[in-house]
């Protein structure tokens, strides 16, 4: 093994850094040349690669984002951008392929697969909507930055005597509500994986407010509602309720811990199983153990919801 290439592909997660990091000098440790791709699956199809060197990686451990830049490629899922891409890697001699990313990665990783690329796959992104890992890179950051965010905004709500509905990320996976709501105190918190009604919430907060607790926080996943929408309706239950949708806030800033130590076990075991010949897989971590999984396999298995958490949150809340 003499030569592999690395890309960053999907929404950018805190920890990409510091696999980028982990991947490089783990190359270098064992004699393989490291070839930096830009901007991911695009950067693939149009043959925009770097060698990459020490200098590239020193003082990026505690950077958000990612140093080789990311996009969504919709050329790389046409038959001709994809042959582009596969005769880009035969062409630069890339032996193996290091992805970094969430679902729509992987699933461009697996294609790659088919056509007879070795590559391994690192779960990069803030939602933790992968059902073979307990946690992907940058989720850990991410609830971080919420619950910190959280935190002023409730000194405004308690001030004002009002709610606060905050919306936040993870498309289709309520963990970013979830768990950030159970670290803030959030009193309700709404996410794809459990019906609710307006009323329902309307009907929470008057109890809420008759209890003595007169401000309120909800937390919304972005799928589940609309912060703006939903304190729209509130208020034609008396209800003052004032929407602040988070955004973008919640993919940068510097890596936790956790995600740092992540990027830097993942990234490591990338380069030595792609060495070792093994490919075709993703990297995880399940009950406290790195794991790895059959990339197919992976893609394949379902994201299982924590109702145990979000029982939890409603009993601490009354």
């Amino acid at each position: 093994m003499k030569r592999i290439a690395v890309l960053t592909s999907g929404g950018d997660s805190p920890g990409m850094n510091a696999c980028l990091r982990s991947v490089f000098r783990t190359a270098n440790n064992m004699g393989i040349e490291l070839v930096g791709v830009r901007r991911g699956y695009a950067g693939l199809v149009d043959g925009d690669m770097f060698v990459m060197t020490k200098a590239h990686v020193g003082n990026i451990l505690q950077n958000g984002g990612t140093i080789l830049k990311t996009s969504r490629s919709a050329e790389f899922m046409t038959e001709a951008g994809f042959k582009k891409a596969v005769m880009n890697l035969k062409k630069n001699k890339i032996e193996g392929l290091v992805v970094i990313g969430g679902d729509g990665s992987m699933n461009g990783a697996l294609k790659l697969a088919g056509a007879g690329v070795d590559v391994v796959c690192v779960p990069g992104t803030i939602d933790n909507d992968l059902g073979f890992t307990d946690m992907t890179l940058g989720f850990d950051t991410a609830c971080g930055t919420v619950v910190n965010l959280v935190n002023n905004i409730r000194d405004t709500s308690l001030s004002h005597d009002r709610v606060s509905v905050i919306e936040v990320m993870g498309a289709f996976s309520g963990d970013i509500a979830l768990y950030s709501g159970l670290a803030s105190g959030a009193d309700i918190v709404l996410v794809p994986e459990v019906p609710y009604t307006v009323e329902q919430v309307a009907q929470r907060l008057i109890s809420n407010d008759k209890n003595g607790k007169s401000a309120s926080i909800v937390i919304v996943n972005e799928k589940a509602c609309s912060a703006p929408a939903l304190a729209n309706s509130l208020a034609s239950y008396g209800i003052d309720a004032r929407p602040l949708v988070l955004g973008h806030i919640q993919r940068g800033g510097s890596p936790s811990y956790k995600d740092r130590n992540l990027g830097a076990f993942w990234g490591n075991m990338a380069v030595k199983l792609i060495a070792s010949r093994t490919s075709n897989v993703a990297v995880g971590i399940r009950n406290g153990k790195h794991i790895v999984v059959p990339l197919e396999k992976a893609l394949k298995e379902k994201k299982k919801f924590d109702k145990e958490t979000y029982e939890l949150i409603n009993y601490l809340s009354l």
